[in-house]
């Protein structure tokens, strides 16, 4: 018989790490190894509502709660698995499954699906870290997406109970054989700045300076309204800067973009950053990525092998890496056959269920 899991997290929209995670997840090869018990945490309001102190920002997690109550009476499960947050509101709200779980005397599984929670733990009350170490005390594992991250929960969980399981997802995206006239390099993500994508705008002049045959493409939505006026303004005073904005994409136009590009370029600093999703949708599409060691990013990303790590806000490091690959069309196909083949031996889905099976697994061993 199935171990019973109930299974908490978000489905899209919106389109975020968290809520992509669940999807992949829940569609896996995990349901054929245990019975999966979906606790649909969603809120499918625009990303605007989040931390806004309203109704259904009240409402919502009490009825998670009383699902979850309601779940554990009904099925029975052997565990609970719980996405946890890294903000004091987010984490506020997680905690109580957690400690429900614990008072029904159920084991718990908890994965942080970003990178910052040291950060929000140090800017917080000492009140607020008095709690999470109580809390995160009843944990009885914890995820995390790299080896790099494992000190996040340094001194709050046993190193033998922190588990590492970076994303990963089966993709498909051969490249075809191309004749663009242009070289093109994408940027693909929300239109955030500490996302990069004004240290990427501010490199361009270089670059289309010394070669004319670039051609830059940003695909994503804008979150923030002062990055899209700086944005604007700046191609006012650079109306022949080869650039087009794109908007949202996803499904298969994200992955024909990603197909049709030859560079993919990504320098963030973003604060919650874990390890993004769309850097895998690049290496399984075989580009060559310039990004920032940030987060577990390296783990994915070697400089020298499948990219180019490049320091955090710097155009000009932007401009001179990019350089790089467009005057040496081998290092460009060489680098993104490396992307291709550390997706392939890393971060596929399969990868990602081998290790996230070794942990459910643990806990029942621990019972032994």
């Amino acid at each position: 018989m199935k171990r019973k899991i109930i299974f908490l997290g978000p489905l899209p929209p919106p389109y975020m790490g968290p809520s992509l995670a669940t999807e992949v997840l829940l569609n896996s090869k995990l349901k054929d190894e245990f019975d999966l018990i979906h606790l649909d945490t969603s809120d499918h309001r625009d990303l605007k509502t989040l931390g806004a102190v309203d109704f259904w920002n009240l409402y919502l997690p009490l009825k998670f709660y009383f699902n979850l109550i309601k779940l554990i009476f009904t099925k029975k499960p052997d565990f609970v698995y719980i996405p946890i947050s890294q903000t004091t509101l987010g984490y506020l709200k997680d905690s109580i499954f957690i400690i429900i779980s614990k008072l029904f005397r159920r084991k718990v599984v908890c994965h942080l699906r970003g990178g910052n929670f040291q950060n929000w733990l140090n800017a917080a009350s000492s009140a607020t870290n008095w709690y999470v170490i109580k809390v995160h005390s009843l944990v009885d594992a914890q995820i995390v997406l790299g080896e790099n991250l494992r000190y996040l929960f340094k001194d709050i969980v046993p190193d033998e109970k922190i588990f590492v399981v970076p994303n990963g997802k089966d993709i498909y995206n051969p490249k075809y054989d191309q004749h663009n006239e242009n070289i093109k390099v994408l940027f693909l993500a929300n239109m955030k700045r500490t996302k990069g994508v004004l240290d990427v705008f501010y490199a361009i002049p270089q670059v289309y300076g010394k070669f004319p045959n670039v051609e830059f493409l940003f695909g994503g939505d804008w979150n923030e309204e002062d990055v899209k006026k700086e944005m604007e303004t700046y191609l006012l005073k650079h109306p022949n800067l080869p650039i087009k904005l794109l908007g949202m994409v996803c499904g298969k136009e994200k992955y024909d973009l990603l197909n049709t590009a030859d560079i993919f370029v990504f320098p963030t600093y973003y604060p919650p950053e874990g390890h993004p999703w769309v850097i895998i949708e690049a290496m399984a599409s075989q580009l060559p990525i310039i990004t920032t060691d940030h987060a577990a990013i390296s783990e994915s990303v070697e400089n020298n092998i499948n990219g180019f790590l490049v320091e955090k806000r710097n155009s000009d490091d932007i401009a001179e890496k990019l350089m790089i690959l467009l005057r040496n069309n081998k290092l460009r196909k060489n680098m993104g056959l490396e992307s291709l083949k550390l997706y392939q031996e890393k971060f596929t889905e399969e990868k990602m269920i081998q290790r996230i099976s070794l942990v459910f697994n643990s806990i029942f061993e621990c019972e032994k």
